[in-house]
């Protein structure tokens, strides 16, 4: 994980009017939202496995990305890049489960803190630019 420094930390915004702007800009809710936190991601490369990331957490109201009348205000946190090595293939030790199967989907990364090439933060860069570009306009 390597941090960015951006306009956009500590500013706080409408949930919704900040998802729209940043759906603009590439950027979607990340699936690892919360009521009171989250993030908005956008990936650099093909394989989903580099990615831009701005946390944010919920400073009023509470988030509800199903809602178009979101009433949240939201903080956004520091930008980071992020990458994450998966096992390609099939997970050999998985087992055939009905009900696990509706929670245990994904594989987990086999290094979710993998080393960035320099050209990684050059690209999150320039996303982070779109986004600063969306959310001050």
């Amino acid at each position: 994980m390597i941090t960015l420094h951006s306009d956009i930390e500590a500013k706080e915004y409408e949930f919704a009017e900040a998802k729209e702007k940043l759906s603009s800009a590439q950027f979607t809710l990340g699936g690892n939202w919360e009521y009171d936190r989250g993030s908005f991601d956008r990936s650099l490369d093909d394989e989903h496995k580099v990615w831009i990331r701005l946390p944010f957490v919920a400073t009023a109201g509470s988030i509800d990305s199903e809602r178009a009348d979101n009433n949240a205000t939201i903080r956004i946190g520091q930008p980071y890049v992020l990458r994450h090595l998966y096992k390609e293939g099939n997970d050999e030790e998985a087992s055939v489960r009905v009900v696990g199967s509706l929670f245990d989907q994904f594989q987990s990364p086999t290094d979710p803190d993998a080393h960035i090439d320099p050209k990684w933060i050059d690209k999150a860069k320039q996303a982070l630019s779109e986004a600063e570009r969306q959310l001050l306009s």
